[in-house]
Order: C-alpha cells, then sequence, then structure tokens
C-alpha cells in the first residue's frame, strides 16, 4: 500500500487532520479512544483479536451507548492466518413471536414505527459474544469485560462528538422514565468532557462476567428487559430471549483490483456493497482523478443500482432467500453496468435504503496477524427509546428494518429477522488469501456507500488508510437526492446535476457527521499494520 509523502499530489488535497497509525504488531482502530484502549490492554495480556473485539465491543457499550449497547445486535467476520479463511457470524435477534403486523395496519400505520416496544427484536448481542469467545477467542468473559465494567462503576469523561450525539437524543430519553434515570445525569445530557458513570449497565456485565450469556437470557436481567418492553406495549417475551442463538454463516465476496472483498450475507446490506463493488471495477483504474464528477458518476450510479437489487432481495434468508451466486457472478454486473452511461444519470428508484442510525465499529488485528471486523448496533441513536428498569439496557429499534408491504422479501413477520444495515468488512489478497484489510464503515445507509469509496480510495486511487477515510464522500440520500460533504466544489455540483443528478446544495447538505464513520487496519505484505480512525468519529487508531 502506498503511503502519501511529501512529494504527492495527495498532499493537501483535501483536510487531514491525522497521519496513519504504524506498527507491527496488535493494533485496534475504532470510534472511541478509551475503548481503543481496553482492546490494546486485552492483547498485551495475552489475548487475540477476538478477544480484544469483545472487549472493545463492551467498552464501546459504555462509552458510546448513543449507538451501542448490549441491548443490541452484532456482526462479525474473521480471517485467520494459519487456513486463510473467513469466517462470518450472524448476531441479529428475531422478532418476537406474538409480533402481530396487522396490529400495526390495523393502527394506520403503512410503514414501520421508528421508535417504541413494537419495533424490539431479541438482542443479539451478547450471544454473539459469547460464540466468538467460546469458539475463537483465548479468554473467559470475566478477563474480557473487566476494562468496560471499570469505565462502567469508575467513570470516564464523555467524548466531543458522542456527547453532541447523546444531547440529540435527549427529548427522547426523557420521555422515558428509565432511560431518563440512566442516561440523563441531573435530567440532561452530559457535556464532552463531564464524567459519567453508569453502575447499572456494570452490574449487568458482571453478572455475565460471572455467568456467561445466560445471565442475559434468562434470571434477572431478562426479568428486568420482559418487564420494560411489556410495560410499554411491547410483547416480546421470556421465550424469544430462551430461543436466541447467533449463528456461523457463510460470508459473501467479489473481487475488486486484486482483492477479494467480504461481507456477511443477508439480512445484512452487505450484498448491495459488493454488488456497487462489482460494477465499479469494470471502469478503468484511475482513468478519471478522484476529485472529480466523471469518477463520482459511475460510482452513484454503481451504487444505485447495488441499493435496488439489495432493496429487493434482503431480507431473513430462512424466509426469503435471495440468489447470491446469480447476483455476485461477474456475468450479471457487467449487464448492470452496461445501464450505466457517462451522459445522463439512471432514475433508478432509491427504494428501500434505510435511514441514519447510530453503530459502533472496530477493526483487530492481533501479534499473530488475525484479524476480527466487528460492528455492534442498537440501530438509531439508543436505539428504541425504551431502557430497562433496573439494569438500564437500552432496547435496540432493529424491527424498524422491517416493511409492511405484504408479500416483500422483508415484510413483517413473528419470528423473523429485519433487514440490518450494520456490516463489517473484510478484504484479502486474490492471490493468496492472506489478510490485507478489516475495515467498516457506521451509518446506515452510508455504510455500503462508505464500503464503495473507502476501498475505491485505497485499491485504485492508491491513498494511505487515513486518506482513504479522511477523503470527502458522496451520500444518496433516502429519497434519491444526492448530497456530496462541504469540500466538493460547486463545479462538481453542476457537472453531477447536468447529467441528471438530484445535488444538494452545500447548504442544504446534511452534516459531516451523517457521512459515516469509518476504521480500517491494512496489513502490509513487509508486516507492518497500517491504521487509520475516521476524523467524523471521536476515535483513533492504536497500535502495540
Amino acid at each position: 500500500m502506498r503511503t502519501s509523502d511529501e512529494n504527492s499530489p495527495l498532499i493537501g488535497s483535501f483536510p487531514s487532520r491525522r497521519s496513519v497509525v504504524a506498527g507491527t504488531g496488535a493494533m485496534v482502530a475504532t470510534s472511541q479512544p478509551l475503548a481503543a484502549q481496553a482492546g490494546l490492554d486485552i492483547m498485551a495480556r495475552g489475548g487475540n483479536a477476538v478477544d480484544a473485539a469483545v472487549a472493545v465491543a463492551a467498552a464501546l457499550a459504555v462509552v458510546e451507548p448513543t449507538g451501542t449497547g448490549i441491548g443490541g445486535d452484532c456482526f462479525a467476520l474473521l480471517h485467520r492466518p494459519n487456513s486463510r479463511d473467513v469466517i462470518a457470524l450472524d448476531g441479529s435477534g428475531r422478532s418476537p413471536r406474538a409480533f402481530d403486523p396487522d396490529r400495526l395496519r390495523a393502527a394506520g400505520h403503512t410503514t414501520m414505527p421508528r421508535r417504541g416496544s413494537l419495533t424490539v427484536t431479541t438482542p443479539g448481542a451478547i450471544d454473539a459474544w459469547s460464540m466468538l469467545l467460546d469458539e475463537h477467542g483465548s479468554m473467559p468473559f470475566v478477563d474480557v469485560l473487566a476494562p468496560a465494567i471499570r469505565m462502567a462503576e469508575d467513570g470516564y469523561p464523555v467524548s466531543e462528538l458522542i456527547a453532541g450525539a447523546w444531547l440529540a437524543s435527549e427529548s427522547l430519553l426523557a420521555a422515558h422514565p428509565a432511560a431518563a434515570l440512566h442516561f440523563l445525569p441531573n435530567g440532561r445530557a452530559p457535556r464532552a468532557g463531564q464524567i459519567v458513570r453508569i453502575p447499572s449497565i456494570a452490574n449487568a456485565l458482571r453478572a455475565i462476567a460471572e455467568h456467561g450469556r445466560d445471565a442475559f437470557y434468562s434470571g434477572p436481567i431478562a426479568d428486568d428487559i420482559i418487564r420494560t418492553v411489556q410495560a410499554a406495549g411491547g410483547v416480546l417475551d421470556l421465550d424469544d430471549l430462551a430461543a436466541h442463538r447467533s449463528r456461523w454463516v457463510t460470508p459473501i465476496s467479489t473481487h475488486f483490483r486484486g482483492a477479494r472483498i467480504w461481507e456477511c450475507p443477508p439480512p445484512g446490506q452487505g450484498l448491495s456493497a459488493l454488488l456497487a463493488i462489482g460494477i465499479a471495477r469494470g471502469f478503468e483504474p484511475g482513468s478519471q482523478p478522484w476529485n472529480s464528477a466523471e469518477r463520482l458518476h459511475p460510482l452513484i450510479e454503481a451504487m444505485r443500482l447495488g441499493f435496488a437489487d439489495a432493496a429487493a432481495h434482503v431480507a431473513d434468508p430462512d424466509h426469503a432467500p435471495a440468489p447470491l451466486e446469480e447476483l455476485l457472478s461477474d456475468e450479471y454486473a457487467d449487464r448492470r453496468r452496461a445501464l450505466i452511461g457517462s451522459e445522463r444519470a439512471l432514475q433508478t428508484p432509491a427504494a428501500g435504503i434505510p435511514p441514519v442510525g447510530g453503530t459502533v465499529y472496530l477493526a483487530v488485528v492481533d501479534d499473530h496477524g488475525a484479524g476480527c471486523s466487528l460492528i455492534n448496533s442498537n440501530y438509531m441513536g439508543f436505539g428504541s427509546g425504551i431502557v430497562s428498569d433496573r439494569f438500564g439496557i437500552p432496547l435496540q429499534n432493529r424491527g424498524a428494518g422491517f416493511t409492511l408491504k405484504k408479500g416483500h422479501p422483508n415484510e413483517a413477520a413473528p419470528g423473523k429477522r429485519p433487514f440490518h444495515t450494520i456490516i463489517p468488512g473484510l478484504a484479502t489478497r486474490e492471490a493468496d488469501g492472506s489478510l490485507l484489510a478489516v475495515f467498516g464503515v457506521m451509518g446506515g445507509h452510508m455504510q455500503s456507500q462508505g464500503h464503495l469509496q473507502l476501498l475505491d480510495n485505497l485499491l485504485t486511487h492508491r491513498m494511505d488508510p487515513q486518506r482513504a477515510l479522511d477523503a470527502p464522500r458522496f451520500q444518496i440520500l433516502p429519497d434519491g437526492r444526492v448530497a456530496l460533504e462541504a469540500w466538493f466544489d460547486d463545479h462538481i455540483r453542476r457537472t453531477l446535476s447536468g447529467l441528471g443528478h438530484v445535488v444538494l446544495s452545500k447548504e442544504e447538505a446534511p452534516p459531516a457527521g451523517s457521512f459515516g464513520g469509518g476504521q480500517i487496519i491494512v496489513l502490509n505484505e513487509d508486516g507492518v499494520r497500517s491504521g487509520g480512525s475516521d476524523p467524523r468519529k471521536d476515535g483513533h487508531a492504536v497500535a502495540r
């Protein structure tokens, strides 16, 4: 991977406030510095990439509760250097078995509600962490969860951008007594730098550390979750929690610029990223400058086509399996690419693009070169807005990912996994299967778009990992309009508009945080690890 130097044309071409973090041993990149350090500390004590990933995920549940928690879901990709195989874990939960979508239709809903008790699906994260540790970790829960418990009990200073996200959820939290009690100290969202303690989460994590995943899915924690949800009008019950199990699944992939790009299969939206990447690989590498409308136009079109196919096919594979082999074939990519013209934008509807969500992503590589790409999420900020009374667990609103359209593969139904936005990414070298990168980009519908643009920066335009994250992005909004980050000049906006894209002005564009927040670790062939962390988040990459 090329590293920018003082003679590189990339220097000064766009603002970049960080240098690449380089090392030869263990490395962690995530969205909050204290959580990144927790993972590095675990590996310093002899833990591997999986141990560190679970430690970081648990720490983020404490220091970044705006986007994640033990009441959410989890997906992971693992690469083992000895066998050079890629393993995928689906840690998503199902809708309650008593869930009745007709109840919503009868109440006048034409789409799923965004928040509330009927959007709460079975939390899958704790079971996913347990499976990861049991089968690929080297440390028990009691050791791995210790950093998170310590931070929850002793307190930590709230990071700057997380404080902003907390403030944005203040009214949501204030509307629910338990949410206000546990997450609005002194009746308001904590400010940046304020010390926050969450003893209720410490108590829940300690029970899990001592008694394993069953402490979450039965007993006092489970009782607390169910009482809270049902008091709010939901139908999740103890049997739903007791029946939950994560599952190892076969990852899906495509090839791009000498690399193989891996994603988790449906119900995650990783398929849309791979479809767009497959289309994009047919455009001549480097034929257009990275900061030109001529380069952005085909990427936007490729992403539109990826979203359109994903909207039609991404759903719980137990209910509606997608024709993955056909969709990911070179022939299908060629047919879809042929639809893209250089003179006029497609009028492809942007149906099915999910709203922006609250999510955390982490990348870990250990001393031995094993990689873990993990993403954990409550979906939108603080999930459903419902927080369990005793243990203060924010519960996810993944049920909002369903559609109420009858006959659709992702139609809401009891005992079903919804469309998921969260997607960890991983890349291997096509030539030998060695690990090239672990990466991810958070943020609802930006995740697939972020994967496409990050990989194009990295593999087509040969940016170093940090600059590949720093580079300005486009964003296709749920209504089909296109937003560009403020760095892009008006000439690019005018050119794209002339092609038929509906492009927002700088003044109309959403804030920088909505363009996703990514992390990446690249393993160079000489053994050096190069890490990057998105300046749109609070975190950083750390090396040992």
